[in-house]
C-alpha cells in the first residue's frame, strides 16, 4: 500500500473523531482580518504576553543561556524518549497509577471511553487540555451518553458557544464582556451581566456543583517527570486541580513528547513554562499528581490513569528534520509574538494547534498536502525562535515544510503543491545561470511591464500565469537600466 493511500486512510479514521478544517485556512484568515473587535483583542494580547516574556526572560538569573542549555536537555529527552517513557512509566504504576500508550487519537478515546463505563460514569469534568482537542475526546465522550464540563473559565466559555480555542493558553481571547454577558444570559438563564467579576462568580458557582457531581476527571499534562513518576498540571485559576482531586477516577493524557528526564530538568523547564505562556515566574497553581490517594489521604482519586499518546508524533521523531519540534512544551510564546497570528487569530488554522507551532506541528499530524496553507502563511520573521523559551528554530522548520510541498516527498506523502510552480522556478533556474539569456529576459521584463500601469511606483497585478504573485502584495518594477548595465557604462 502507499504512503498516501495510508495517509489517507489515517486521516479518514481522525476525522471521526476530531474536526480539522486546514483546508478553509485562506478563507478564515480573510474573515478574521475584517473582525475588528478580534484584531482589537489580538493587539492586546501580544502587547501584554509578548513583551511581559521578553523582560522575563531578561530577568532570569541564569541569564539568557538557560534556554539554550533547556534546548539540549528537551533534545537529549526527545532522542532518548523510549528509555525516559519506560521509567515514567514504571515509577507512576509504583506508585499506584495505571499506564496506557495509545498508537493514536483513536485508541487513546477508546481507552478512556472503557475506563468511564467500567465505572459507570455519567458525569466528566475537565481541565484545560490542548491534547483532548487534538483527538476529539469531549465529542467522543458526549457521543456515548456522558456529561462532559470544560472547567476552564476560557474553555468553559467555548463550550458553551459550542466553539474550539483560538488560543493554546487564552482560548476565548476572541470573545468580548458582552459576548460573554449575552453567552450566560442565554445558557445559564441568568440575567445579562458584563461585569468581569461578576461572570467569574457566576462561573465559579456553575462549575463547583459540576465538581461535587462528577464521576470522573480528564486533565492534561503540561511537564511529566520520568526520574519521581509524576505529571505537572499548570494553571491561574485551580479548576484542573479541582477536576483531578474531587472525581474518584483521573485521567491523564499526554504527548509522549511532553516529559523530562530528571527532577531537575522538570523543575527549569517549569520555570520557562511559566514564563512564556502568561509572564509569570511562576503559576498560581501547581500540581503535582503521581498516582491515586492513599489510604491516610483524604482526597484524591481513587485511579488514576496516564495515557501517552503517539498520534504521528514517533513519524516526527524519525525524521532527522523535524524531530526538534518534539522539544516543544506548548506554551504558546511564540503565538504571543507572530505577525501572522496577531492578524487571523487561532480559528483560520483549523485544528487544535494555531500560530507558528500550529503552523509546523499541524501539518505533521493531519498530512503536508492537507494543511499546507498553514507553513506557507508563516513570514519566517524568526520572532517564534526569538520568543521560545526552549529556543526552537521553527522557521527552519517551516522551510523544510514548504521544500516538500514545493518538490514532493514520498516519504511523507506529499505532491508538490503546485506544479506548474514549480516548472516555473526549474525554468527560472536554467535561466539565471546562463548571463546572457538572463539579461535578455530583465530587458523584456523592464519594457513589458510598462503596459502593466504602475501606480504609486509598484505593479499592482501580474498577468497569467504569475498572477498568484500579486493576490497578496505588490511588486517594485524592475529599474529601466540593471546596475551592470550602468556600472559598463561608467567603467567606458
Amino acid at each position: 500500500m502507499s504512503a498516501q493511500v495510508c495517509e489517507g486512510l489515517r486521516l479518514k479514521k481522525k476525522d471521526k473523531m476530531t474536526k480539522i478544517t486546514t483546508e478553509n485556512y485562506v478563507a478564515e484568515a480573510r474573515k478574521a482580518i475584517k473582525n475588528q473587535v478580534l484584531q482589537r483583542a489580538l493587539a492586546d494580547l501580544q502587547n501584554r504576553f509578548g513583551r511581559g516574556t521578553a523582560e522575563c526572560y531578561r530577568r532570569l538569573p541564569e541569564g539568557p543561556g538557560l534556554r539554550l542549555k533547556a534546548h539540549e536537555v528537551r533534545m537529549q529527552t526527545v532522542e532518548n524518549l523510549d528509555v525516559v517513557l519506560e521509567t515514567l512509566a514504571a515509577n507512576i504504576r509504583k506508585n499506584g497509577g495505571q499506564v496506557f500508550f495509545a498508537e493514536d487519537g483513536q485508541a487513546a478515546v477508546d481507552y478512556c471511553l472503557e475506563v468511564a463505563q467500567r465505572h459507570k460514569v455519567s458525569r466528566v469534568v475537565k481541565g484545560k487540555s490542548m491534547v483532548s482537542e487534538e483527538i476529539g475526546l469531549n465529542d467522543a465522550l458526549i457521543d456515548s451518553g456522558i456529561d462532559v464540563s470544560e472547567t476552564d473559565l476560557g474553555e468553559y466559555i467555548i463550550q458553551l458557544a459550542g466553539e474550539t480555542p483560538s488560543h493554546i493558553i487564552a482560548p476565548a481571547i476572541h470573545k468580548t464582556r458582552d459576548d460573554v454577558g449575552s453567552l450566560f444570559a442565554e445558557k445559564l438563564d441568568i440575567p445579562y451581566e458584563t461585569d468581569p467579576p461578576r461572570l467569574t462568580w457566576i462561573a465559579r458557582k456553575a462549575l463547583r456543583e459540576k465538581f461535587l457531581a462528577a464521576d470522573m476527571g480528564t486533565s492534561g499534562c503540561n511537564i511529566a517527570c520520568a526520574e519521581t513518576g509524576h505529571i505537572t498540571t499548570v494553571s491561574n485559576e485551580g479548576n484542573i486541580r479541582m477536576s483531578t482531586t474531587l472525581p474518584r477516577v483521573h485521567i491523564a493524557i499526554m504527548g509522549m513528547e511532553r516529559v523530562a528526564a530528571r527532577l531537575e530538568d522538570h523543575d527549569m523547564l517549569l520555570r520557562l513554562l511559566c514564563r512564556g505562556a502568561a509572564a509569570q515566574n511562576m503559576a498560581t497553581y501547581v500540581s503535582y499528581i503521581g498516582g491515586p490517594r492513599c489510604a491516610h489521604q483524604a482526597d484524591g482519586p481513587q485511579e488514576f490513569h496516564l495515557v501517552v499518546l503517539d498520534n504521528g508524533r514517533s513519524r516526527i521523531l524519525a525524521d532527522e528534520q523535524f524531530r526538534e519540534m518534539l522539544c516543544c512544551i506548548r506554551c504558546a510564546a511564540c503565538l504571543n509574538v507572530c505577525p501572522v497570528y496577531a492578524k487571523i487569530g487561532g480559528h483560520s488554522y483549523g485544528y487544535a494547534y494555531s500560530g507558528p507551532v500550529g503552523a509546523v506541528v499541524t501539518p505533521l499530524l493531519v498530512g503536508i498536502n492537507r494543511a499546507k496553507d498553514l507553513c506557507l502563511g508563516e513570514t519566517l520573521c524568526g520572532a517564534c525562535q526569538d520568543i521560545c523559551p526552549v529556543n526552537i528554530n521553527l522557521p527552519r522548520m517551516l522551510l523544510a515544510l514548504r521544500t516538500k510541498l514545493a518538490e514532493g516527498d514520498t516519504a511523507w506523502g506529499v505532491t508538490p503543491a503546485d506544479r506548474k510552480e514549480k516548472l516555473f522556478f526549474q525554468a527560472w533556474s536554467w535561466m539565471i545561470r546562463n548571463r546572457g539569456l538572463y539579461d535578455l529576459a530583465v530587458k523584456l521584463a523592464a519594457t513589458g511591464q510598462k503596459l502593466l500601469a504602475p501606480k504609486d511606483g509598484m505593479i499592482r497585478r501580474l498577468p497569467p500565469p504569475i498572477h498568484g504573485w500579486t493576490k497578496a502584495r505588490d511588486i517594485k518594477p524592475l529599474a529601466a537600466q540593471s546596475f551592470i548595465s550602468r556600472w559598463k557604462k561608467g567603467t567606458k
